[in-house]
């Protein structure tokens, strides 16, 4: 494919995103979920990946989601004895190598609450993970108040020993944030709010610490519990809801 440079951001649009070529968005303004874009993927991840390989407690639906005034909007409820959520990829309808990736969210809140926007390799079926590569644009726990996650997992370097930047900003949980990584052939910058957070750059880009030579996707989730998110999670904080403005993606000039 041609190789672009990719913006996913949840901003609004100022003169730094008016240089860039937008190459594809969703605003979430219609009345419901673009399947030409999005897939859902349900239920608890058995058998293949049960707990969705982090020992996540919530089971995902279709009906855990909204669009409502230009946003989608994530509910995760307690359901009797069940936790329920939603999460959607953008896996095999649009994929893309090299960008800016930016999405402006409002992230939900409590113990044991996890919203993640993140990118997996395409080629995730053939050499699984973490050999595919995975880019963590936002994660945020609500253990752990005023912190925004940055993290890349790699076959050198994936789950506890991931290459991960964990960084403070006062009352985050508070209103819109935009949520943002340029992804060149040479290196990978995080944004926070255009706040440069964490870059990687290895020198020797072997297969092990650089898979990013390839075409990713995109996955919106608000996840519970688990290895990160949990694993106590606090029953009176439900239901939460984690909202997307929108994702864009654009070409940047070289």
């Amino acid at each position: 494919m041609k190789r672009v440079l990719i913006v996913i951001a949840l901003i609004s649009f100022g003169v730094h995103a008016q240089e860039r070529k937008l190459v594809w968005s969703d605003e979430f303004n219609g009345d419901v979920l673009d399947l030409t874009s999005w897939n859902f993927e349900l239920g608890d991840g058995c058998p293949d990946l049960c707990g969705w390989g982090n020992n996540e407690r919530q089971v995902y639906t279709k009906e855990n989601h909204r669009l409502e005034d230009g946003k989608l909007i994530i509910t995760a409820k307690k359901e009797g004895d069940r936790y329920t959520s939603t999460r959607i990829t953008t896996q095999g309808k649009h994929e893309f190598q090299y960008g800016r990736m930016e999405a402006r969210a409002k992230v939900a809140l409590g113990q044991g609450i996890w919203p993640a926007f993140w990118m997996l390799g395409s080629d995730i079926k053939e050499v699984g993970w973490p050999a595919c590569g995975e880019i963590d644009i936002l994660e945020y726990v609500g253990r752990e108040e005023d912190m925004v996650y940055t993290t890349l997992h790699v076959p050198a370097g994936h789950g506890d020993t991931a290459f991960s930047k964990k960084t403070k900003f006062e009352a985050i949980e508070e209103g819109y944030h935009v949520y943002a990584a340029e992804w060149s052939p040479e290196q990978i910058e995080f944004f926070v709010d255009d706040q440069s957070v964490f870059v990687f750059s290895p020198e020797d880009k072997t297969k092990a610490v650089w898979p990013f030579d390839q075409p990713f996707y995109f996955i919106i989730n608000l996840a519970i519990g688990g290895n990160f998110g949990g694993p106590e999670v606090d029953d009176s904080i439900f239901p939460q809801e984690y909202a997307i403005d929108y994702v864009r993606v654009y070409e940047l000039e070289e």
